[in-house]
């Protein structure tokens, strides 16, 4: 949970959201509409829950480069990229979203409540490498157009925000565009099983051409093999029922457990929608259930995805 409250949810029917956003506004109190005008490049998301940290020193990028799923030694400046650490066994640990400046610093943010135990991590993995890792308080993350683009600003900018950007949208908005990208969030729509391949992030978080770090053997078997264990799909659910099912809700397949809900949302033209993580061999025609609620499939990470399925392509 973020240690702050944003000021924004000082604003004329502003609603605070639930963990693990609490601190920012879930809705301003026209919850289409804030949809609406991201899509229009109008306003922002108040995303300052989540946890900001930098990386400086000389040797930060070629550091980052040999413990993460990302290609970071020769990043160009001011170009945003999300990266990954994963366990031995290739299973995501940590993941964060960051650009270094070009100078001397790479700044990131990850989710709430998630920053302490990765930058310990960091911490440990130093050895006599010319880089400081650290918490970053005096800025916060927001995100801005369709794209959900992130843009990182000092904290007391924030409550000025709204007469620079227009009026800000909340999370329920930002969260319904995200599901509709197939954009999985750490800890919502993964678990502590979860591999790179399983979730679609190879391409977009893991750089398939760079060396050694760890859990590659995994990432690289299942890559080269295919059929993942499990896969990311974005359900479309029912919208004759009154409510989204909840975070970890096991999906039936008539009566097997095939898998767990993670975000979920109403879209302002989708209606409501989920990410969920399923097994592979569910039939992607199937329509499953979830707390009682009918959802057919939309396929995010192919059920054959690896090298072999691109190549016959």
């Amino acid at each position: 949970m973020s240690e702050h409250r944003s000021p924004l949810l000082d604003l004329p029917g502003a609603v605070e959201a639930d963990a693990p956003d609490a601190g920012v506004a879930a809705h301003y109190g026209s919850i289409v509409p804030e949809q609406r005008r991201l899509i229009a490049g109008e306003g922002f998301v108040d995303l300052s829950n989540r946890e900001v940290f930098t990386v400086s020193g000389p040797d930060r990028l070629t550091w980052l480069h040999s413990l993460t799923t990302q290609h970071l030694e020769s990043l160009p400046a001011d170009t945003w990229t999300d990266v990954l650490l994963l366990t031995p066994q290739g299973r995501i640990e940590f993941a964060f979203t960051g650009f270094d400046d070009g100078n001397d610093v790479f700044r990131a943010f990850t989710e709430p409540g998630a920053a302490d135990d990765l930058i310990a991590f960091l911490d440990r993995m130093r050895f006599m490498s010319r880089v400081e890792v650290a918490r970053d308080p005096e800025h916060v993350l927001i995100a801005t157009g369709a794209e959900l683009m992130p843009r990182i600003i000092a904290r007391d900018e924030l409550a000025d925000l709204p007469a620079e950007l227009g009026r800000p949208a909340g999370t329920w908005a930002y969260e319904a565009l995200r599901i509709e990208q197939g954009l999985p969030r750490l800890g919502l729509d993964t678990d502590d099983r979860s591999i790179p391949n399983e979730v679609g992030l190879l391409g977009r978080a893991v750089h398939l051409d760079k060396g050694c770090y760890r859990g590659q053997e995994t990432v690289a078997r299942v890559y080269n093999l295919g059929r993942p264990p499990r896969r990311l799909v974005r359900l479309l659910l029912d919208g004759s029922v009154d409510h989204l099912p909840a975070h970890g809700t096991d999906i039936l397949d008539g009566d097997k457990v095939v898998g767990q809900v993670g975000s979920s949302a109403r879209h302002h033209e989708l209606g409501p929608i989920a990410l969920a993580v399923v097994k592979r061999n569910v039939d992607p025609a199937a329509t499953l259930v979830a707390d009682g609620v009918a959802a057919s499939q939309e396929i995010i990470v192919d059920p054959d995805a690896g090298l072999h399925v691109r190549a016959a392509r």
